[in-house]
């Protein structure tokens, strides 16, 4: 890909709803797909150094336990990769929306094993940049509506990429510092 190929150029605020913006604003510019294959090993080498026992730690009664975060982080990943690929695709049908917190509550993260959960990130990471590095260049820029907004490919891939860093930081900040 050439340096000004879509999936190098940051998406504009025309391209997502504003809600998303706050993990496109965390994602440096540069070819997206390479962008997120390099950092799931950060965050699969933050989780690696993670104990079981901590992967149940909650900051608070109320927050997501670190394996429900890993949990949560892959669900949401791969219905971000399935947008990309249905819009990708010039599939014109909206496509609905999650409840984040129902899937977190019926995912069953906390019977599992962290390290299981971790492995399973890695590898839908792993689908998620192989879809990405095969969509054509002007499929980048199409558009569908994903929850009731209007979204572009390309911004979905900085979704995608944004949201984990968010998690991340909360992970470094709210649980492993304290877990």
């Amino acid at each position: 890909m050439t340096s000004t190929a879509p999936a190098t150029i940051r998406p504009d605020s025309s391209e997502f709803a504003p809600y998303y913006e706050r993990y496109i604003a965390l994602v440096e510019k540069g070819d997206i797909a390479r962008t997120l294959e390099k950092q799931i090993a950060d965050t699969v080498s933050l989780l690696s150094g993670v104990s079981e026992h901590q992967g149940d730690h909650r900051y608070a009664p109320d927050k997501w336990s670190v394996k429900q975060i890993v949990g949560h982080l892959t669900d949401a990943e791969r219905i971000f990769g399935y947008r990309a690929l249905r819009i990708a695709r010039a599939d014109k049908t909206p496509i609905e929306g999650f409840e984040q917190d129902d899937y977190v509550r019926t995912g069953g993260f906390e019977g599992r094993k962290l390290s299981d959960l971790v492995e399973e990130l890695a590898a839908v990471r792993k689908a998620t940049v192989l879809l990405f590095r095969g969509i054509e260049p002007e499929a980048w820029l199409h558009r569908g509506i994903a929850n009731g907004n209007e979204i572009s490919v390309r911004a979905l891939a900085y979704i995608t990429a944004g949201h984990e860093l968010h998690h991340r930081s909360v992970l470094k900040e709210k649980y492993l510092a304290q877990a």
